[in-house]
């Protein structure tokens, strides 16, 4: 091993070229070994933005053979990851593989299976897992501190509309991409899979499976695409697998829209209800609260504008992984629950609604 982490990069899109490039160059313990993307023309331009000499491979197959590579990040199209990150896990590699790990829960269980039969780390991305609030969160309810949960409710509203609608030039000034916008993925289902529930509800999911540690059991779901081809605003229902035997199920709601205005940072808010109290973790607002039946209080630190959403946080937990200085800090098990309920869920949608069981997927 050598004594910096050497990553390779597949999809150089607009998230690779707004965060993980960025971040893995700030990082003295990653060095930027190769880059693949079927458009030349992307890479060139990445290349130069950057000042970055790393090998650059239209075809990630060939760099899996010929680069020197001790992780990768899977940063393409959803409908991609599957069969990418097999490949990369198969050449016994890390994997930091973004979200929606993949499409089809099928897919969810073979990757995360795979990854522990070569003895490398999956890690999903997502940022929120990271923060010192959702940390915390987890330990709390892991720990049996709120008693069985009973109840959960994960709201997200995100300003991603005109990426539905596939016309990234509307965010431009919001985002400033660097290298290139997302064009047209989001809004094309052959793509992207789905809308608002693979681009955003894989988010909350995330936090709401990893703080949790719950696994839905039945979803039923309800979906509004708002006239394009995918879903922008998404209802789900879910039982949640008894935490024992003896326990009853929770329940819960996953609710999500996409179409808010830009410039609103919207809302991203999870409530658990535990048979001893109840919690609720803000992203948007970097907090956190705790009350107990019997009247106690537990407040957060209240995190900065930088810290709410450390979108560098992934990159750097793979080069850790890769030195073997961290553990999987966003497990592939999570990925595995978000797959299995957002799979359901465009299923049950696709039937007005009627339930899907988890065992049938």
């Amino acid at each position: 091993m050598t004594q910096q982490a050497r990553i390779a990069i597949i999809g150089v899109g607009w998230w690779t070229t707004m965060t993980h490039i960025p971040a893995l160059l700030s990082n003295p313990d990653a060095l930027i070994t190769a880059l693949a993307d079927t458009r030349s023309e992307v890479l060139d331009k990445a290349a130069q933005t950057y000042q970055l000499t790393a090998h650059r491979y239209t075809d990630y197959r060939a760099m899996l053979m010929e680069a020197e590579i001790d992780g990768v990040i899977v940063a393409t199209n959803h409908t991609t990851h599957y069969e990418i990150a097999k490949a990369c896990l198969e050449a016994g590699k890390h994997v930091m593989l973004e979200k929606p790990m993949v499409l089809k829960a099928c897919h969810a269980y073979e990757l995360r299976d795979l990854a522990a039969q070569k003895g490398v780390e999956l890690i999903i991305g997502y940022p929120w897992h990271f923060t010192a609030n959702t940390l915390r969160a987890r330990e709390l309810v892991q720990s049996g501190k709120l008693g069985t949960i009973e109840y959960v409710t994960s709201l997200f509203s995100s300003m991603v509309i005109e990426f539905l609608r596939g016309n990234d030039d509307k965010y431009r000034t919001t985002f400033n991409y660097p290298v290139t916008g997302p064009g047209s993925v989001y809004a094309d289902p052959a793509r992207s899979g789905g809308g608002q529930g693979h681009l955003q509800v894989t988010h909350s999911a995330g936090t709401m499976f990893f703080v949790t540690g719950l696994r839905a059991q039945r979803v039923s779901a309800f979906m509004n695409h708002l006239n394009l081809q995918v879903d922008v605003c998404d209802a789900i229902s879910v039982r949640f697998q008894p935490e024992s035997d003896a326990k009853p199920n929770a329940v819960g709601v996953v609710g999500s829209t996409g179409n808010i205005g830009v410039g609103d940072s919207g809302v991203s808010e999870l409530q658990v209800y535990g048979e001893l109290g109840r919690l609720k973790l803000d992203h948007t607002a970097g907090t956190l609260y705790v009350r107990y039946h019997d009247g106690a209080e537990m407040w957060g630190e209240t995190l900065s504008q930088e810290q709410r959403y450390p979108s560098a946080a992934t990159s750097a937990n793979l080069v850790d992984v890769a030195l073997g200085k961290a553990a999987n800090g966003s497990p592939a098990e999570v990925g595995v629950r978000v797959v299995e309920l957002l799979d359901a869920a465009y299923q049950s949608a696709q039937g007005d609604g009627v339930p899907i069981n988890i065992a049938d997927l």
